[in-house]
C-alpha cells in the first residue's frame, strides 16, 4: 500500500513538472513571435523573403521531429527531456542575431528543430503520466503551453513597447527559462529503455495509425492557423471593422483556447476523447458557417470563438491517442507533430491563395469543410483508449473504460 501511495505522488508530482515544462515551451514561442517585426528590420529582409524565412521552423521540426525518440532511448526520458528543453529555449537568441536572410533561415531552421525535438519529449512523458493517472490530462497540458505562450507574449510587448533590443530581451528570456527548464525536468519521470530493446529507427514514415490520428489533428492545426492569422484580416476586408476590434477578435480566439484547454480534461474524462472531438467539430463546423455568413462583426467574432473552443482539445487528444496506439509512442507521436505541423506550415499560405484567387469568404468555407472532418473521423481517436493500463490511486488499482464501444 505504501508503495501505491509513493507512486502516485511520485507521479502527480511529473505532472506539474510537465505542465511547467510545456509552460516553458510556450512562453519561448510567445517570446519570439512578437518580436518578429523587429528581427525583420534587423536582418534587412522584406515581407516575403520574412514569409520565406518562416517557413523553416516548420521545415527543421519535421526533419528533426523523429530523432526525438531515438535520443530519448539513448539516454532516457528525463536526461533527453532536459538537454532538449534546454536547446531550445537557448535557441531563442539565434534568430535575433541574424544579419541577413541567410543567416534568418539558419537560425529559424535550428529554431524549429529544436522545437519539434523537446516538442515530441515532452508529449511523449505526458502520455506516459496520463497513463499511468488513468485519466485525461493532455488537454491541460496543452493549456500550459498557451498560456505559456501568452506570458511570453506579454513579456515581448512590454520589451517591444519600451524599445529594448531584442537581442538582450531574448538572452535575457533563455537564461530564464533555460533555468526554469532546467529546475521542472528533475521531477518528470526517469524512463529507461530496456537493455534488449531495439532504438527506433533515425528516420521513418509515421506507422499507419499515426497517419490517421495526424489526419483528424491536420484539420484542427488548419483551422488554428487560419484563424490565427487571417481571423483580424477578415474583420477589417470583409467586415469593415476598426484594426482594434480586429486584433481584439484574434485575442479572443486565443483566450477562448486556452481556456477551453485548461478545462478540457475533465470534459474528456467524462464524456471520452471520440464524443468530445465530435462536439467539438460540430462547434467549430457552426463557427466556421457564422463567419462564412456574417453580415456583421459580432457574428464573425462569434464564429471564431466558437471555432476556437471546438478545435482546443483536438491536438491534445491526438497526441496521446498516438502515445497509446503502438508499441512505439515517441515514433506515433512524431509522426503526428509531423502531420501538424506541416498542416501550420501550408494553412496561412493556403488561405491567403485562396483569398487572392476568389475571397476570404471562400477561404473559411475551406475552413468549414475541414472541421466537419473533426465530427467525422473523431473515431479513428477510439482505438487509444481501449488498453488503459491500470490507474495508480492511494487504494486499488482500476482500469478506464471511456471510449470502449
Amino acid at each position: 500500500m505504501k508503495d501505491v501511495i509513493h507512486q502516485h505522488r511520485e507521479v502527480t508530482r511529473a505532472r506539474y513538472a510537465v505542465a511547467a515544462v510545456f509552460a516553458v515551451h510556450g512562453a519561448v514561442t510567445g517570446s519570439f513571435a512578437t518580436r518578429v517585426p523587429w528581427i525583420q528590420d534587423h536582418a534587412g529582409v522584406s515581407p516575403g523573403q520574412l514569409g520565406l524565412a518562416l517557413a523553416f521552423p516548420a521545415l527543421g521540426a519535421s526533419l528533426a521531429m523523429p530523432l526525438a525518440g531515438r535520443i530519448s532511448h539513448r539516454f532516457g526520458a528525463r536526461t533527453a527531456l532536459r538537454g532538449l528543453l534546454a536547446l531550445w529555449t537557448l535557441s531563442l537568441t539565434l534568430p535575433s542575431l541574424a544579419p541577413g536572410l541567410l543567416a534568418l533561415c539558419l537560425a529559424l531552421f535550428t529554431f524549429g528543430a529544436t522545437a519539434g525535438m523537446a516538442d515530441v519529449a515532452m508529449n511523449a512523458l505526458g502520455v506516459e503520466i496520463e497513463n499511468r493517472l488513468g485519466r485525461s490530462i493532455m488537454s491541460g497540458l496543452h493549456g500550459m503551453w498557451s498560456a505559456g505562450a501568452l506570458i511570453g507574449s506579454a513579456g515581448g510587448t512590454l520589451a517591444a513597447h519600451l524599445g529594448t533590443d531584442a537581442r538582450l530581451h531574448h538572452a535575457l528570456a533563455a537564461a530564464c527559462l533555460t533555468l526554469l527548464g532546467l529546475v521542472a525536468c528533475t521531477w518528470v519521470l526517469d524512463l529507461q529503455s530496456a537493455e534488449d530493446e531495439e532504438p527506433p529507427p533515425r528516420f521513418a514514415l509515421p506507422p499507419r495509425s499515426a497517419v490517421l490520428i495526424g489526419a483528424v489533428g491536420f484539420c484542427a492545426v488548419f483551422a488554428e492557423g487560419a484563424s490565427l492569422d487571417w481571423s483580424a484580416i477578415y474583420l477589417e476586408d470583409e467586415l469593415g471593422t476598426s484594426a482594434g476590434l480586429a486584433a481584439a477578435c484574434t485575442t479572443g480566439f486565443t483566450l477562448t483556447m486556452a481556456l477551453a484547454r485548461i478545462a478540457g480534461d475533465k470534459v474528456v474524462d467524462r464524456y471520452g476523447s471520440v464524443r468530445t472531438v465530435r462536439t467539438g467539430g460540430v462547434l467549430a463546423t457552426l463557427g466556421g458557417l457564422l463567419i462564412a455568413l456574417a453580415d456583421h462583426p459580432a457574428l464573425a467574432m462569434s464564429g471564431f470563438a466558437l471555432m476556437g473552443l471546438g478545435i482546443a482539445v483536438v491536438v491534445p487528444l491526438c497526441f496521446a491517442a498516438a502515445g497509446r496506439s503502438g508499441p512505439n509512442p515517441s515514433q506515433a507521436i512524431a509522426g503526428v507533430a509531423t502531420i501538424t505541423y506541416t498542416s501550420g506550415l501550408i494553412a496561412p499560405s493556403a488561405i491567403g491563395t485562396l483569398a487572392q484567387a476568389t475571397s476570404l469568404v471562400v477561404s473559411f468555407a475551406l475552413v468549414t469543410f475541414l472541421s466537419c472532418g473533426l465530427a467525422v473521423f473523431a473515431g479513428v481517436l477510439r482505438s487509444g483508449d481501449r488498453d488503459r493500463p491500470a490507474v495508480v490511486t492511494g487504494r486499488t488499482p482500476v482500469r478506464s473504460t471511456r471510449d470502449q464501444p
